[in-house]
């Protein structure tokens, strides 16, 4: 529908222009839905979102453990798009989320061409030639996180869609409420989205709200306030929700990874591992002169008319009504999307990039691509300057050239070498590293991550310790269980496992065990920790075990206590747990959730949000001024996590 509405029949002349276009989008979407079904795969990451699914299906509410209001998913839109899937179709949910992900790439590339076709005007162009397309399928990471499981096919898609839409909207004589409500809609769904992508739909609601609207004949600023409503009426509804449940303003994982934070140095290394293996910069160097050249051939904006003051200078309401109309044109919203992967390139880089090669700067990729993602292999004949000679417009087929060109070499390219080892950069191509440690050319499924490195021997300590305990790591990278106070209810006391890949232990465990991880994606007591300086990206805060004994009730005493873990340290810990304002952090996740403790979430949201505790415990009961209990005979503190 979509394609046969944006082509519409056109003369004779222009069909050839048609088909190309169309035999385009096809064999792009083609080539980009093989290569994303050639390297399929679901990342440890991705199956953390399924583990909160899971819940959520159980009717356990949106939580990794039950029990505990955690928001461990950064994309709530991703989120909730595979629970709906799931319950439609009750297909397995590995297959649910790997269906979604490579239909949302592949429609984001066909809604990206459609809508740089709008740009350039397909009815009017010749011929319309993939260009910014082929760049993107063909960069690796594209490929890889076509599937993943994780939430990049939703941003890509997000922003495909959105560009579409302002596309037509800037090129329409008129729209209709509901056109123009729709897209203020998808607008504002950009931190549901992901919270950083706030930016790019701030922006074009911003854009709408300010340009003018042809054939509406209500009130403009009635209209501004309706577009606003619709836009916020979702995001904000859960931003309420959020606050009061989860007890945050933001997801957990912004609070773990220190998403305010700046790590200038790590951003450009982050950058650079992406662009460098591919030359990345050839393509777009060429591509924007190709374009610079087919612009000055084209008219893609309107100019109005301006008035003048008597000093010959326009006039200031004449300055705001130009600056209005411009607004609504496709250069204006060439220059947003620009403008947006550029400030999202350098967000990313000042908080450091992310452990996952390229995974983290395809978004700002993707829109600094969108208005070449076609291009006119040669103006027509309409639009061309009579004056001007055919020899400008070589460079738009030469670009073009050179483009495909790059393209065979950077789809087959290597970034890092294919070894199992973390490198110095702390960037790791997730998907081989997987494919390498698991055996399986395409780990899908969860059952696929039992052959990872103690995966196996987890499953088995806790079949065979059936009155429950905390399973941790011992020095020797085999599991230790820390067993639970006597007496032993019947059942058992329920396990717990404290790793840092939650998504293929969640998975492979039942709901009822609690997965807990030293970086505090799931984990608010090592999300609130501070972040080592020089350590892995995204892997930057590690919160030792001895806090995860006391806090989750085993025994702290040798010889049931593991030996590598120290009575006295042990006993420091239970004195900072004792800090009032860390009880009540803890409690805003895992007290019952009445109006009373909803209420306090919203109005506490922001300073839990800021606050931390230190992992040396002696550091941390000096910072709360609690009382030191260190003598080992002193009575000690019963840690209740209730209201405080």
């Amino acid at each position: 529908m979509v394609v046969s509405e944006e082509l519409a029949v056109a003369p004779a002349t222009q069909r050839p222009s048609r088909t190309t276009l169309v035999s385009g989008i096809v064999l792009t979407a083609a080539l980009f839905a093989i290569g994303g079904w050639e390297r399929r795969w679901i990342a440890d990451d991705g199956l953390t979102v399924l583990r909160t699914v899971r819940n959520l299906l159980a009717g356990n509410g949106p939580v990794f453990n039950a029990g505990e209001r955690v928001e461990v998913n950064t994309s709530t839109a991703w989120t909730y798009l595979i629970w709906f899937f799931s319950w439609l179709t009750q297909a397995r949910l590995e297959y649910v989320v790997l269906g979604i992900a490579l239909t949302l790439s592949v429609a984001a590339i066909v809604f990206a061409m459609l809508g740089a076709a709008r740009l350039w005007d397909g009815r009017g162009a010749q011929l319309l030639l993939p260009a910014g397309a082929l760049v993107y399928i063909a960069v690796p990471p594209a490929r890889d996180y076509a599937t993943s499981g994780l939430e990049s096919s939703l941003v890509i898609c997000w922003l495909a869609v959105l560009w579409w839409w302002l596309i037509r909207w800037s090129r329409a004589e008129t729209m209709r409420f509901a056109g123009i409500f729709g897209l203020s809609f998808v607008a504002g769904l950009a931190p549901l989205i992901r919270p950083e992508m706030t930016l790019v739909g701030a922006l074009a609601l911003l854009m709408i709200c300010c340009a003018p609207q042809p054939g509406i004949r209500v009130r403009p600023w009635m209209f501004r306030a309706l577009m606003v409503a619709m836009a916020g009426v979702v995001p904000g509804a859960y931003q309420i929700w959020r606050m009061g449940y989860y007890g945050l303003p933001y997801p957990n994982t912004a609070v773990a990874k220190d998403a305010g934070g700046a790590k200038w140095r790590q951003g450009l290394v982050y950058l650079w591992n992406l662009v460098g293996p591919y030359w990345l910069w050839v393509p777009l160097v060429m591509l924007g002169v190709a374009a610079v050249v087919a612009v000055r051939s084209r008219r893609i904006g309107g100019h109005a008319a301006i008035a003048s003051d008597r000093d010959g200078k326009p006039a200031l309401r004449e300055r705001i009504h130009r600056l209005s109309g411009w607004l609504r044109t496709p250069v204006a919203v060439v220059a947003l999307m620009l403008g947006s992967g550029v400030l999202l390139a350098v967000y990313e880089i000042r908080v450091g990039g992310d452990f996952m090669h390229g995974r983290m700067l395809l978004p700002q990729l993707f829109c600094l691509l969108l208005p070449v993602m076609v291009l006119p292999l040669k103006p027509s004949a309409a639009q061309a300057d009579p004056r001007r000679t055919d020899r400008p417009f070589l460079i738009v087929p030469a670009a073009f050239a050179g483009t495909m060109g790059w393209a065979l070499f950077a789809a087959n390219a290597t970034a890092i070498e294919t070894d199992t080892k973390i490198s110095t950069s702390g960037i790791a191509d997730e998907r081989l590293y997987y494919v390498q440690t698991t055996g399986h050319d395409h780990p899908l499924r969860a059952e696929d991550y039992l052959n990872y490195p103690r995966m196996r021997a987890m499953v088995g300590d806790i079949a065979r310790s059936p009155n429950g305990g905390l399973l941790i790591n011992s020095p020797s990278w085999s599991w230790t269980i820390v067993p639970p106070p006597t007496p032993i209810p019947d059942g058992g006391a329920g396990h717990t496992v404290f790793f840092v890949n939650l998504g293929m232990i969640g998975m492979n465990m039942p709901l009822d065990v609690r997965v807990l991880d030293p970086m505090g994606l799931s984990y608010p007591l090592a999300a609130h920790t501070f972040r080592f300086p020089n350590a892995r990206i995204g892997h930057d805060k590690n919160l030792d075990s001895d806090w995860v004994v006391v806090d989750a009730g085993m025994v702290d005493e040798h010889p049931w206590m593991p030996w590598f873990l120290d009575e006295g340290w042990v006993t420091r810990i239970r004195t900072a747990l004792s800090c009032p304002e860390t009880r009540d952090l803890l409690a805003a996740t895992r007290a019952p959730l009445t109006f009373d403790r909803f209420r306090r979430n919203i109005q506490q949201s922001v300073e839990y949000a800021k606050y931390r505790i230190d992992r040396v415990p002696e550091y941390e009961i000096e910072r709360c001024h609690v009382v030191d209990r260190s003598d080992p005979n002193a009575p000690r503190l019963r840690l209740d996590i209730g209201e405080p």
